[in-house]
């Protein structure tokens, strides 16, 4: 079976846990860009609470363009804002040192394409958690079974839904002030647990799977 999905920025840990689940996944090239959606923002929880990442797109979000034609507008210095705010985040979480580099060197490509940029994301995130998951490129327009079909089911507006139950759990830096956060980006759960985080993924699903 191949699962459908959206192409997320830094995605979120549910997405994560999807990726994992799935041999196969398909990302359509042509879909049209979604505002109000996480294809060009992320989440990450700060010292003052959650902290919403956006990257700006020339045109503005009330465009009406494929996902594929957006570009992203670099004049805005948008990486610095980005990349201060996950160094604040962050910057003493156990594993910061270990993908800091990484990641503010995708924060800094030069890459103006948003899908592009969000594809080249999502590859260096499997790499770094081992996933395995094939994940093609498709041009084709096609009906998706509605349960292999998972484009824009998670959002900025239900992304934290179910949190009490909500797995895997695991030592954020701000959890004394903050309380516990689910669903962030998959920067929050690799910063704080590095390698550990893919395991921490499959115990959640296993959790889910028995509940």
């Amino acid at each position: 079976m191949i699962l459908s999905i959206d192409n997320q920025l830094f995605p979120c840990i549910d997405y994560i846990k999807k990726l994992d689940e799935y041999r196969y996944v398909e990302i359509f090239k042509y879909d049209w860009f979604r505002k109000r959606s996480f294809v060009n923002r992320y989440v990450i929880a700060g010292a003052n609470g959650l902290t919403n990442l956006t990257i700006p797109i020339q045109g503005g979000r009330e465009q009406k363009s494929l996902i594929s034609e957006v570009r992203i507008d670099n004049s805005a210095n948008w990486q610095t804002k980005h990349w201060r705010s996950i160094t604040s985040a962050y910057s003493k979480a156990p594993f910061f040192d270990y993908y800091s580099a990484e990641v503010k060197s995708l924060i800094y490509s030069s890459e103006t394409s948003l899908f592009n940029l969000n594809y080249l994301i999502l590859n260096k995130v499997c790499k770094w958690l081992n996933l395995n998951t094939v994940i093609t490129l498709t041009a084709e327009n096609k009906v998706v079974p509605e349960e292999l079909d998972y484009r824009n089911k998670i959002l900025p507006g239900n992304f934290q839904n179910n949190k009490e139950n909500w797995q895997p759990k695991y030592a954020q830096v701000f959890e004394d002030r903050l309380g516990f956060q689910p669903n962030l980006s998959i920067l929050d759960l690799l910063f704080c647990e590095g390698p550990n985080a893919i395991e921490l993924v499959r115990k959640s699903i296993r959790i889910n799977k028995k509940s």
